[in-house]
C-alpha cells in the first residue's frame, strides 16, 4: 500500500487531480485552501475517491460542513487509531464511482485509459511522458502550474528542480498541440489554454 502526503491545500487539489487514490484522508485545518474548500473543489473536478475529513472541530455544525462540502466520512480529534483504520476500510469496501471516460479542454480530448488523445478529432501520437504531462494539464486547464508541480507528478525524485526538463517537454507538446495550447506565465509556470 503507498501513501502520498500534501501539507497544503494546494498540494492536496494537485495530488488528488492526478492520481487515482482509493481513499483521501483530508484535514480540515489545512495551510492554503483549507480541507473543505479543497474537499468541494475535487468534487467540482470530477474526483470522487472517498474522502474521510479529520478535524478538532467536533461540533454538529462543523460535522454539517465537512458533509457538505463532500466527504463521505467525518472522524473527530483526538481518535482511535483502529476507529480511523475501521472507516478506511468501510470507505474502500463502499468503493469510487468512476470518472469521467475522457477529459476534455477546448478542443481536447484525452482518454487516460486507452492512452489516446484527440484534438479536433484527429488522433495524436504522444510519446509516455508527453501524455502524462499533457493529462496533468487537462486535470487543472486554465490553472498556472509551476515547473516544480510538474517535475513532481510526471517524472520521478532522480530529476532536479534545476532541470530544464519541463521548458523541453512543454517544447514537444507546443510542436504536436500548436503553439498557441501552452501558455508561459513568466516566474510562474505554465497554463493549458482553453
Amino acid at each position: 500500500m503507498g501513501v502520498d502526503v500534501a501539507t497544503t491545500g494546494d498540494q492536496a487539489l494537485l495530488r488528488a487531480t492526478t492520481t487515482d487514490y482509493d481513499v483521501i484522508l483530508l484535514d480540515v485545518m489545512l495551510p492554503g485552501p483549507d480541507g473543505l474548500e479543497v474537499c468541494r473543489r475535487l468534487r467540482e473536478q470530477g474526483v470522487w475517491s472517498p474522502t474521510l475529513m479529520l478535524t478538532a472541530l467536533d461540533d454538529v455544525q462543523d460535522r454539517v460542513r465537512g458533509l457538505d462540502s463532500g466527504a463521505d466520512d467525518y472522524l473527530a480529534k483526538p481518535f482511535s487509531f483502529d476507529e480511523l483504520m475501521a472507516r478506511i476500510r468501510a470507505l474502500i469496501r463502499r468503493g469510487t464511482p468512476p470518472r469521467p471516460t475522457r477529459l476534455i479542454a477546448g478542443d481536447l480530448s484525452l482518454d487516460p485509459a486507452a492512452r489516446r488523445v484527440w484534438r479536433d478529432g484527429v488522433d495524436l501520437s504522444l510519446t509516455a511522458r508527453e501524455f502524462t504531462l499533457l493529462e496533468i494539464f487537462m486535470r487543472r486547464p486554465g490553472e498556472v502550474l509551476s515547473r516544480f508541480e510538474l517535475l513532481e507528478h510526471a517524472w520521478d525524485d532522480s530529476y532536479e528542480n534545476r532541470s530544464n526538463v519541463i521548458e523541453v517537454y512543454v517544447g514537444y507538446l507546443r510542436d504536436k498541440l500548436g503553439r498557441e495550447a501552452i501558455e508561459t506565465v513568466r516566474g510562474v509556470g505554465y497554463r493549458l489554454r482553453t
